[in-house]
């Protein structure tokens, strides 16, 4: 591999931590591996070019059948975590090994495989992935940085004949994941009654990735204090995270714990979906009968998965009074960057007295005609000029209508100018996102040896605001006799 990451360091940090945080586990290779895609935007990032990615050496990589270097050992990290809920107990990269970091002009950054084999921390998996839920990943972490939302990326896609038993049997495959980290919520809440190792854990996320939150010289640092600014920070970025993922219409699906990023990114993509039909109580995950993780329920329960990351800091001595005012403003947090998101998607130039009340009314209209989320508010940016395709998407214009007239009353007072007010929606709303129907289509195909409708949707979705010329079937929601796609924890 020294070959392959040339112009890099190769190195992995986190197995400078105590032997208590990881285990040294060798990966599982695909029988026969076949490169279904390689991203070369990340590759770009850890300092590889298409003939790197082209390389047999890259292939053994991206497969399991190699190490980042002779003298790194891949490791699965151990958490803990409350799932759907409730306390889970150890848990821990079940799927999942760490190869190591490469250090290249962009950053740092973990290479991991997923779908690499059996962990100690597999309980009663098998450690494999399957071809439908490999794409899924590879293709939604592409949408995820396409439409400016912080989240784990996606190197490559491997496929084999390997067999894999789920619902029915299917084929095996891995996604390269890479990310500066994959530490969790969870990874603290595993240490929140040992001192030691959650001191030696939230050192080592201060070094890497919060030098800022240190407080204190070295020789004399505060951990309680440097504890709870990393807590307040953690709460900022996910309150931002999550407003920017209901200005989407996104739906993690299962928001446990254990998949809270340390980071504030986008992680583990097991049941996600966009919306098509507007439904506040949407729930993507079938497995979630209970609908914990619904549309309208993901601030709430990213605030309460904050309080069980506070919990944990408490061993480090930090008083829970001061733990709570680091968690207070996530609501203030949120609703700001809610609110400036929608700003920047009805087209205003600020977010005033009363918006709210507008964003009220355009969530009500949505639900009760059942209209597509994404094309709402792509096609909103055009009702001066042409109404007539944004009206088309309510089963009943003229209640829309009413809405419209409020909203044009608003732009009346808005300085912006006509013109640069389409842009900028334009800008702010997606033409494409992953649509489960899309996801579908390319699974189907792949699963036939044809990989030309994922590369034509991930071109796509790389690029989400700007309309492509061959594009117009990625823009446009499921039929009505569409079947719908189901997604549940076990895919």
């Amino acid at each position: 591999m020294a070959d392959l990451f040339r112009s890099a360091q190769v190195g992995c940090t986190f197995a400078g931590l105590p032997l208590g945080f990881h285990a040294q586990v060798t990966p599982r290779p695909l029988t026969a591996p076949r490169l279904l895609h390689a991203n070369p935007r990340v590759a770009a990032l850890l300092g590889l070019d298409p003939a790197d990615c082209a390389s047999a050496d890259f292939l053994a990589l991206c497969s399991g059948a190699s190490r980042l270097a002779d003298d790194i050992q891949p490791l699965a990290t151990v958490y803990s975590g409350n799932q759907f809920g409730v306390w889970a107990g150890q848990l821990g990269d079940g799927r999942a090994h760490l190869l190591g970091d490469v250090s290249a002009a962009s950053g740092t950054w973990e290479i991991q495989l997923k779908g690499s084999g059996r962990t100690p921390y597999s309980r009663m998996g098998d450690g494999w992935a399957v071809l439908r839920s490999s794409i899924r990943e590879y293709l939604a972490s592409e949408a995820m940085v396409g439409l400016g939302i912080p989240t784990s990326q996606a190197l490559a896609l491997v496929s084999s004949d390997d067999r894999v038993l789920r619902e029915t049997p299917e084929t095996a495959a891995m996604v390269t994941r890479v990310a500066p980290s994959f530490i969790r919520f969870g990874h603290f809440e595993h240490w929140a009654q040992s001192h030691h190792e959650q001191k030696a854990l939230l050192e080592y996320v201060v070094d890497r990735f919060y030098p800022e939150c240190w407080v204190g010289e070295a020789g004399a640092r505060d951990i309680q204090a440097t504890a709870m600014a990393v807590l307040a920070e953690v709460v900022r970025r996910t309150a931002r995270l999550i407003a920017q993922w209901q200005l989407v219409g996104f739906c993690h699906g299962v928001m446990n714990t254990d998949n809270m990023s340390i980071l504030g990114l986008t992680l583990d993509y097991g049941p996600f979906g966009f919306m098509d039909r507007f439904s506040a109580g949407h729930v993507c995950n079938h497995s979630d009968t209970y609908g914990r993780y619904a549309w309208n329920a993901q601030p709430g329960v990213a605030r309460w998965n904050l309080y069980r990351l506070a919990e944990s800091l408490h061993v480090l001595g930090c008083d829970i009074p001061s733990l709570e005012s680091c968690l207070q403003p996530f609501e203030s947090q949120f609703l700001q960057a809610y609110h400036e998101g929608l700003a920047r998607k009805f087209g205003l130039s600020d977010w005033r007295e009363g918006d709210s009340a507008l964003a009220n009314e355009w969530w009500t209209l949505l639900e009760t005609q059942q209209a597509d989320f994404t094309l709402a508010f792509r096609h909103l940016a055009r009702v001066r000029e042409d109404a007539g395709p944004w009206l088309a998407l309510f089963r009943d214009p003229a209640a829309a209508r009413v809405w419209l007239a409020r909203y044009r009353d608003r732009l009346t007072g808005d300085p912006a100018d006509a013109s640069a007010r389409r842009l900028a929606m334009d800008a702010a709303n997606p033409l494409y996102v992953l649509r489960n129907h899309l996801a579908q289509e390319s699974i189907a195909a792949a699963q036939q040896g044809d990989v030309s409708v994922l590369n034509r949707l991930f071109n796509v979705l790389r690029a989400p605001y700007e309309p492509h010329p061959d594009g117009r079937h990625f823009a446009e929601p499921p039929k009505a006799d569409t079947p719908e796609v189901a997604v549940s924890c076990s895919s």
